[in-house]
């Protein structure tokens, strides 16, 4: 027996089984505030991308978050083996991912070059369809250049960390940005991030002109289309502010690229600053319907970002089946405007059927509580709709909500119909005041 190797077995047994207590206490925390997430499986509709069916043995595990309330129904033996839900939590604004065209596109790509890209882009896996994706892209932003990342998580933390991590640079970023932004900000600027108030550009140029007499160069940051509130960020101001100021602008068109904008371009376009626009940050599993993220910028800055991007040079490329649904995507974009133009339809539809505010496809109704907004995304599960409830750490402590989310493949009696059903919720009042400031 050699005592000493007994004691060091013993210590890792210890600390490994304190590893497990500490993540069951975490869970435990989690379940007690109604903050825990579930996995939810379903099938998803290759007629409708706004339709998914889940049977009798899922349907608890979509209603897992109510189950700590002791209110999850059930599917009764003598019910139906499986439901239909209309999907109003998707970010498939244009119900392109079901388009057969965009789907033929990709089949017969993974037909004739497989699947996985095999290698970085920078090794073997850049290919001309990847190429002319990027150019499709920029041209859509009307840049110079556009270069593709893995996602568009990817995509702000590979540009936005690159940057920052330059110990000459400050950082400033609006206090609602998407996780992605705030992760590479943070992880790279060691502490040379400022955060302005929401929209508020007054506080960011006092953030400004406290900062620049260091003589650093500046970043500035921003979703322009943010996700969890539905408003846009004021980038005729923040453009103004760039030509008294010097600073470099990054803009997350994530969920505003195909939706906004006369030529589907995004929230800069339609703004009519996309010029004034440094880098037009972005992703293909929204309104593109299918999947990846991208930045749009001058070619000088491609090349800065294609080697100093740490998740660009070392990630593997997008698969070219994607690649080949993306590019068809933005064509479908183009020659099908009636999409966009049915979506705004729906936007104010909804808007004036529910009695809240809607500025965008993305409109939250605010409930305060966790408990009140799982109530209610479970009623409106029940009458057939899926609408989350989020809650902190997505949204502020108070501020909890439905978060509906429109699409073109959403038909007006989807919509009229999901409005009447929020309207029709008992005891589960909206908050009105603060639904009004969103």
């Amino acid at each position: 027996m050699n005592p000493a190797s007994d004691e060091s077995q013993t210590l890792g047994r210890t600390t490994l089984n304190s590893w497990q207590q500490w993540i069951s206490e975490s869970l435990a925390q989690l379940q007690s505030r109604k903050q825990r997430r579930f996995l939810r499986p379903a099938t998803v509709s290759s007629i409708s991308p706004v339709e998914v069916l889940i049977g009798r043995e899922d349907w608890n595990s979509w209603l897992g978050e109510l189950s700590t309330l002791g209110e999850a129904p059930v599917l009764e033996q003598g019910e139906e083996k499986q439901r239909s839900l209309v999907l109003f939590s998707s970010n498939d604004y244009l119900g392109l991912s079901t388009h057969p065209e965009i789907c033929r596109a990709a089949s017969e790509c993974a037909t004739l070059y497989g699947l996985g890209v095999r290698s970085s882009p920078l090794v073997a896996g850049f290919s001309h369809l990847h190429s002319d994706l990027e150019a499709a892209l920029a041209q859509l932003k009307g840049t110079e250049d556009c270069l593709l990342f893995s996602s568009g998580f990817s995509a702000n933390l590979s540009s936005v960390g690159a940057l920052a991590a330059d110990p000459q640079v400050d950082v400033f970023s609006d206090e609602l940005n998407h996780a992605s932004i705030i992760d590479g900000a943070r992880l790279a600027a060691r502490g040379r991030v400022d955060v302005y108030r929401h929209n508020d550009t007054g506080h960011l140029e006092d953030l400004l002109k406290a900062k620049r007499s260091s003589g650093r160069r500046q970043l500035v940051v921003t979703d322009s289309l943010f996700s969890m509130d539905g408003d846009f960020a004021e980038l005729k101001a923040l453009a103004a502010l760039r030509r008294k100021y010097g600073f470099l602008l990054a803009v997350d068109e994530a969920h505003a690229t195909l939706v906004c904008g006369p030529g589907g371009g995004g929230a800069a376009e339609a703004a009519g600053v996309a010029s004034e626009v440094d880098l037009h940050i972005g992703t293909l599993s929204k309104a593109v319907g299918a999947h990846g993220g991208f930045v749009a910028c001058s070619s000088q800055a491609k090349a800065w970002l294609l080697n100093k991007g740490r998740a660009y040079v070392y990630s593997t490329a997008l698969p070219a089946p994607v690649a080949a649904a993306a590019l068809e995507a933005v064509g479908v974009a183009a020659r099908e405007p009636w999409r966009r133009r049915h979506l705004w339809d729906l936007v104010e539809r909804f808007g004036r059927a529910a009695g809240v505010a809607a500025h965008s496809p993305i409109v939250p109704v605010i409930f305060g509580s966790e408990e009140r907004a799982l109530r209610a995304s479970g009623a409106l599960l029940r009458e057939g709709f899926h609408v989350p409830a989020i809650r902190p750490p997505t949204v502020p402590q108070g501020t909890c909500r439905l978060r509906v989310a429109l699409s073109a493949a959403h038909s007006t009696e989807q919509v009229d119909a999901l409005a009447e059903a929020i309207g029709s919720l008992s005891g589960m009042e909206c908050d009105e005041h603060v639904s009004a400031k969103l």
